[in-house]
């Protein structure tokens, strides 16, 4: 079994950084988007998942990022303060950007999301707003990929992963790739391999480590030899998830390991990734051991792609110890 090394004296678990925004869920299931009646509206975006996700299972968790000055990123920010976030490095921007929004279908599959992005005030966080003592008082920051597409948050991003890195604090990279959120895979693989030699942990699926690839190894679909490159630097961890396959886990000391999923009736396909980051990294913060963390995460993503939203349906610690254990008496 595998521990990874944490600073125990901090006040926080975790500080995620990374977009909040909001998102409207078909209230019909199975529904096309021109047939839909109304939508239901939830806090999205992957690094507030990973924050609520977090938070419910009972950890202590910041966030930095930013939402507008309007309904929205007041809504946004009431909700996730709600939910026990602090968000002292939560900035509200006034210069005519937009909290970001997404309208979905609820379909298990081929389900379509929309999202607004023109001028997202997520990426509009300035270097100068990530305060360094903020992120001392963390055991670990996780960074969501998209902070890195854009500037100033770009820079925002990268000089946080510099201030973890000089207070001990774990660095966690979820790639997170949205590719219209980049003029090209090339532009792209650049920044996520500076911020990937930042992280003690770097998170993605298949088609995230391809791009990654894209200039080192293209063409590339070796998860082994995905591994042996991403290790290198400050990297002791890479996870490669491969959705209904389960994900492989590869440490810098050689040891490896797979896990498999929980099979649930899916709702929906979005969310998984969210809440098995937010199981993992909780489990990590309070000194579990990695192998436990991805079954945690495993677990987690499992319940809240059969829920109908991402933040509701992340589960508790009490949920998701139940579902474990009945998945497990049931083999």
């Amino acid at each position: 079994m595998t521990k990874i090394a944490l600073q125990q004296d901090r006040k926080l678990d975790a500080i995620v950084l990374g977009r909040a925004g909001v998102d409207l869920y078909a209230r019909e299931s199975n529904t096309d988007m021109a047939d839909i009646s109304g939508f239901n509206k939830f806090v999205g975006g992957s690094a507030a998942n990973i924050a609520v996700a977090i938070s419910k299972l009972g950890g202590n968790v910041g966030f930095i990022g930013c939402v507008a000055d309007d309904a929205f990123g007041g809504y946004v920010k009431q909700y996730m303060s709600g939910q026990g976030i602090n968000l002292d490095g939560m900035m509200t921007d006034s210069s005519g950007s937009r909290t970001s929004v997404a309208f979905t279908e609820m379909k298990p599959s081929d389900c379509t999301v929309l999202i607004y992005r023109n001028n997202a005030s997520d990426l509009t966080i300035k270097p100068e707003q990530v305060d360094p003592e903020y992120i001392a008082n963390a055991k670990v920051l996780v960074v969501t990929g998209t902070a890195l597409s854009e500037s100033p948050s770009r820079e925002a991003t990268l000089i946080a992963m510099e201030h973890a890195r000089r207070s001990n604090t774990l660095v966690v990279l979820d790639v997170d790739y949205r590719p219209y959120s980049w003029r090209t895979d090339v532009d792209a693989s650049i920044y996520y391999g500076i911020a990937a030699g930042l992280s003690d942990i770097v998170i993605g699926n298949r088609e995230e480590f391809d791009m990654m690839e894209t200039v080192l190894a293209p063409g590339n679909t070796d998860d082994d030899a995905t591994a042996d490159r991403f290790l290198r630097s400050n990297t002791q961890v890479v996870v490669v998830k491969a959705g209904e396959f389960g994900s492989k886990v590869y440490c810098r000391d050689g040891h490896k390991f797979q896990q498999g999923i929980f099979r649930v009736d899916v709702q929906k396909p979005f969310g998984s990734g969210d809440s098995f980051a937010g199981g993992l990294i909780w489990t990590l913060a309070n000194g579990g051991e990695l192998e436990d963390g991805v079954k945690h995460g495993t677990a987690a993503a499992a319940i809240n792609v059969s829920g109908n939203s991402c933040t509701e349906a992340m589960p508790t610690k009490e949920q998701l110890f139940d579902f474990i254990e009945t998945r497990e008496k049931s083999l």
